[in-house]
């Protein structure tokens, strides 16, 4: 669909979601609620030549955000497909989901957002969600979540209250 807001190369999918979630998180520093950090992503330095740096990033061993809510410590990842009928658990590595269930079991929140890009819809998929559906990928080669697991188990995340993607209401 030309124009479309999620009409992007390769290289910037996932940018419009992790650029609505900035915003919101800008907004809840503002306002006092949360404070939620973007977590840079590292970059293996492969060669030093004077003034020219060569490296290349290392993508997927850290989630995308981390912070504090409500007293409690918060670490998510945000996640775009353009699948219409699943989310492919392919598209977390082992490291992010081992990170989200470290801090999950030492009491944060862990969850991922997930956007649907070509349905237009973004959801919060709690950790426990993600765990039972890992386990199945693990163990017996399940390669995805259906779509109406969402629809039926998953907070559909919306703007609200003048927040630009309210996902807190659904932490």
């Amino acid at each position: 669909m030309k124009g479309s807001l999620y009409n992007r190369s390769y290289a910037n999918r996932g940018a419009q979601l992790e650029r609505l979630v900035d915003m919101t998180n800008r907004q809840y520093q503002t306002k006092g609620i949360a404070d939620i950090r973007k977590v840079p992503t590292p970059v293996q330095i492969t060669k030093h030549n004077g003034r020219t740096v060569t490296g290349y990033t290392k993508k997927g061993e850290w989630v995308d955000y981390v912070g504090v809510y409500d007293g409690r410590s918060i670490v998510f990842d945000a996640k775009e497909t353009r699948e219409t009928t699943r989310f492919p658990l392919a598209n977390i590595t082992h490291h992010q989901f081992l990170l989200l269930e470290s801090w999950y079991q030492k009491g944060a929140k862990s969850f991922l957002i997930i956007s649907y890009t070509k349905r237009n819809e973004i959801y919060l998929l709690p950790f426990k969600q993600l765990q039972e559906a890992w386990e199945g990928y693990v163990g017996d080669g399940r390669k995805s979540i259906p779509y109406e697991e969402f629809l039926m188990n998953c907070d559909l995340i919306t703007s609200d209250k003048g927040y630009v993607l309210h996902y807190l209401k659904h932490v």
